[in-house]
């Protein structure tokens, strides 16, 4: 192999020999490298994707806050929509209280990502105060609604799913209280509607 002969001169007047890669070692050096992240890539490919599950769970949720919040501090009810074909989700304002609807949100889940909505089951007709309407259609798109006083309405989902291919599914679920949504990674399945 040959060597660039580089460096200070000894005391005899040859250059002394420095520390220089070849060729060679920078070829195995670099294969060794393409290898490793060859290895390594599938399983980070899974970890990402398992990470845009739980992403989007999470962004979500602090939605479901920032409508609760929205809807005390406005003093109207605030409607988050849940679009499952369509995989969108939004909100806004509920239509009838304002001129103009404003701070309108909307996302779209991610493609690996599919949501799914529990409907609280016999809940057709409600009557629970002038905040929440009378009947609800049936095949609607299922609404989240904050009502002003801090509560959310009786016909709301109670249980929202992500799900994505073999994955766990991660849940938002209504509290005891109907106040709020929380995140349940590790949830049971007798969840009482």
């Amino acid at each position: 192999m040959m060597r660039l002969a580089t460096g200070r001169p000894s005391s005899r007047g040859k250059p002394a020999p420095s520390a220089a890669f070849t060729l060679v070692e920078l070829v195995i050096v670099m294969s060794l490298m393409v290898i490793t992240v060859g290895v390594a890539a599938p399983s980070f490919k899974g970890f990402l994707k398992g990470r845009n599950l739980e992403n989007e769970a999470r962004r979500f949720v602090a939605l479901t806050r920032y409508g609760a919040s929205r809807a005390i501090t406005e003093g109207l009810p605030v409607d988050l929509w849940i679009n499952v074909k369509q995989n969108k989700y939004g909100m806004a304002a509920a239509g009838g209280y304002t001129e103009t609807r404003t701070n309108n949100a909307y996302y779209t889940v991610d493609d690996d990502v599919q949501m799914q909505v529990s409907q609280p089951s016999g809940m057709l007709t409600t009557v629970s105060n002038w905040w929440t309407p009378s009947t609800i259609r049936r095949g609607a798109t299922p609404v989240i609604r904050f009502q002003p006083d801090g509560f959310i309405s009786d016909y709301s989902p109670r249980i929202v799913k992500f799900v994505q291919g073999q994955d766990p599914e991660i849940w938002i679920v209504e509290n005891a209280y109907h106040t709020r949504y929380e995140l349940q990674l590790n949830h049971v399945k007798s969840v009482r509607y």
